[in-house]
């Protein structure tokens, strides 16, 4: 046989043999080898993730602590500010974060989760100043404290048009502070949970301030993890089933409210 043709079927045949394990490697990527890199966010985002110095809690924290450790994965929290997450999260730094689907730009570049708990969104505004709130009509010709970064669906036409006008602050206590300091200010989008939880570690706004009724909108918080991840979002998927079966979710629940 010619030197060539058998260097070159030497080199077909070795080709031939790797392939198995690159495809395993290749499968392999899609899952989570030991550590999940999970997005706390530099301030939290409390009840649902609380972050105080080197301690971490929070209704979507105990319930990742716990399915990550039934999992046998090391959970690693990273302080990834909002505007930075979905692009860290497809290029493989960060595994996964807390989101609502309606709460992304695009939201198919991304898995989620099953709902592991209702978001709802509600105005809040000054006890002593009579607020209508019905729909997100009634809201036409306001000014309303915000959250930096956040993406409010329901009212993204009012904000663009101009007829509602949003002021972005940093924090959840922060927000409702901005709101009580001034009078330019109409009411505060914030969820009705996440409220609860301000004023009850700040007592003085508890007789100053009131809240809707009515509910701007009404979303489920999931994980969203980078799309390759569909081995661990349905392990973490049947774990949470578990979760919310055993009765483990509204005993954890109840710890925050």
């Amino acid at each position: 046989m010619p030197a060539n043709l058998a260097t070159a079927l030497l080199s077909s045949l070795l080709l031939l043999a790797a392939l198995p394990g690159q495809v395993s490697a290749s499968t392999g990527n899609d899952d989570l080898q030991d550590t999940i890199r999970f997005n706390v966010s530099p301030n939290g985002y409390p009840p649902y993730l609380i972050v105080e110095d080197d301690h971490l809690g929070g209704i979507v924290w105990d319930v990742m602590s716990r399915i990550s450790e039934r999992l046998q994965l090391t959970l690693e929290p990273l302080k990834v500010p909002r505007k930075r997450v979905d692009e860290l999260i497809l290029n493989g730094y960060v595994d996964a974060t807390p989101r609502a689907v309606e709460w992304t730009s695009q939201p198919e570049r991304f898995l989620y989760s099953d709902p592991i708990v209702q978001v709802e969104e509600v105005l809040f505004y000054p006890h002593n100043r009579a607020f209508e709130f019905q729909s997100p009509d009634d809201l036409a010709g306001k000014t309303l404290v915000t959250h930096l970064g956040y993406y409010h669906a329901k009212l993204a036409e009012l904000f663009e048009s101009g007829r509602t006008q949003r002021f972005d602050v940093v924090g959840d206590a922060e927000v409702f502070r901005y709101l009580l300091d001034s009078e330019r200010f109409d009411g505060a989008i914030a969820d009705r949970l996440v409220g609860r939880w301000v004023i009850r570690n700040h007592p003085y706004m508890a007789g100053a301030l009131a809240t809707s009724q009515a509910s701007i909108s009404n979303y489920s918080l999931r994980l969203m993890v980078r799309p390759e991840l569909t081995g661990f979002i349905h392990r973490f998927n049947s774990e949470l089933t578990r979760l919310k079966a055993s009765g483990e979710l509204n005993d954890i629940l109840a710890s925050y409210r």
